[in-house]
């Protein structure tokens, strides 16, 4: 997005070099950062004209411009009020809005969902999905590996600096090509010796996150009989059992590896939180980047 300086390489949006031609990209491109970068002490209205009047449009065009987004991201009956009064969803929108005032052609999108609630965040998707629709081209950073799943239409999966893998959802689940085995357990310690049951399945690595342990097996119906037989016998009652097809969270963990010994120092007793925390802490390891047009 022109903003830094590579430390080497080159890049091109649109066939045009971002060192080079700055200028001209910037004016092809709209971004929309990790924090929302309006100005609450304005109206969501005076935002979206003031982002017009920076990028030099004609005053009537960015009139307009401000009263249609307000009425394409849900913000018309909001749109005169003070950005101070806005709801956290309300100002990511708005943000997105004014990434979008002199119609770019690629948007930029980075972490946008990141810190809002379930419904904010599928609203703001399908604000994504509509802009697609349209025509736009759409480069997305996540943590959330279920929002790569639903939007992107092609995968890039970068780890430590280097892209590991990439492709379509789709096509990088079926790569893995396995099914997982999934325990779960009244403790952490029940989930802990059934990690160990799980590892004589086959050649996988069992992962115990909180009171859940899991596994990929090669064949489902088989490892399932054979698991429950093992567990029977070890005298471990499982609270809940099932096969299911491979996630995004089991690709990026194949691909990236084990857990590290700071995940395993963090581990919480919540189930539930301890699962969703490791899966940010994987995902800051293996930050997939979503890009071309999502779909």
């Amino acid at each position: 997005t022109t903003i830094l300086r590579p430390d080497s390489g080159s890049a091109r949006v649109l066939g045009h070099d971002v060192q080079k031609e700055a200028g001209l990209v910037r004016s092809l491109i709209g971004l929309a950062g990790q924090y929302a970068a309006v100005d609450e002490n304005l109206t969501g209205r005076e935002n979206l004209v003031m982002v017009g009047n920076l990028n030099h449009l004609d005053r009537a065009f960015v009139t307009g411009r401000a009263s249609d987004l307000l009425s394409q991201f849900n913000l018309a009956d909001a749109g005169d009020r003070p950005l101070k009064t806005y709801s956290g969803g309300m100002r990511r929108r708005l943000d997105l809005a004014a990434a979008l005032v002199a119609r770019p052609t690629v948007l930029f999108l980075d972490e946008p969902t990141t810190g809002l609630d379930p419904q904010s965040r599928n609203d703001l998707w399908e604000v994504i999905e509509s802009l697609v629709g349209s025509g736009t081209t759409v480069l997305l950073t996540t943590q959330y590996l279920e929002e790569a799943d639903r939007l992107a239409s092609t995968l890039a999966v970068i780890d430590h600096g280097r892209v590991i893998a990439q492709g379509t959802p789709a096509s990088m689940k079926a790569d893995l090509g396995a099914t997982v085995l999934e325990v779960g357990l009244a403790t952490i310690e029940d989930a802990r010796r059934t990690g160990t049951v799980l590892d004589t399945l086959g050649p996988h690595t069992a992962q115990v996150n909180g009171t859940v342990a899991e596994v990929t097996v090669d064949n489902g119906p088989q490892a399932a009989m054979q698991a429950l037989r093992s567990l029977d016998g070890e005298g471990i009652t499982p609270a809940t059992f099932r096969l299911r097809e491979p996630s995004l969270d089991d690709v990026f963990l194949s691909l990236t590896g084990h857990r590290t010994a700071e995940d395993e120092a963090e581990e919480s007793d919540d189930a539930e939180g301890g699962r969703r925390h490791r899966r940010m802490r994987r995902a800051e390891r293996a930050m997939p980047i979503v890009t071309g047009e999502l779909s």
